[in-house]
């Protein structure tokens, strides 16, 4: 499957000038507030949130602080890294099982609307957040999204992409 997903998007790529996007760069689920990523991680010498997640998916970047790559997979809400985290800094009692980003479906890079019959996206979304109005018309729910992020590496032309929402606390 890896070689078909590669061969879309070296068609897509040439077609729309686009480079390749960077990593996500989000916060993992449970997060209290930014503030404390700055004050506690850079501290932690454990990254004992890295090292517990499962899908390989919390990196801890340059600054000490972890960060969300979905380049290979998602979160699966697993909690893992909040049981982890000693600092505090994500909690599953205060902090929100969402991720802080909101992806949308580039119509312009998704095959499927341009009539190819393509549910990539669709199939490993656990909260059915994807919808297709029609066969051709992929999109998702914002309310349904929890950001999770495994319809981005599931992808084969790189369509979904992100923003960053600014809900926690600073």
């Amino acid at each position: 499957m890896a070689s078909r997903r590669e061969f879309f998007r070296s068609i897509v790529r040439p077609v729309t000038g686009e480079k390749e996007e960077r990593p996500l760069r989000v916060r993992p689920p449970y997060t209290v507030k930014e503030s404390l990523f700055q004050s506690e991680c850079p501290q932690c010498e454990s990254k004992a949130c890295a090292t517990v997640c499962d899908e390989a998916i919390i990196v801890i970047a340059a600054d000490g602080t972890p960060i969300l790559n979905f380049t290979q997979s998602g979160c699966t809400f697993c909690e893992d890294c909040a049981k982890a985290c000693e600092a505090g800094v994500l909690d599953l009692e205060r902090g929100s099982e969402s991720i802080n980003a909101l992806l949308v479906i580039s119509k312009e890079r998704c095959i499927a609307h341009h009539g190819t019959i393509c549910f990539a996206c669709k199939e490993p979304c656990l909260e059915e957040a994807i919808l297709f109005r029609g066969l051709f018309d992929p999109v998702i729910d914002p309310d349904r999204c929890t950001g999770c992020g495994m319809c981005l590496s599931r992808c084969p032309t790189q369509a979904i992409s992100y923003r960053t929402l600014e809900s926690v606390e600073a």
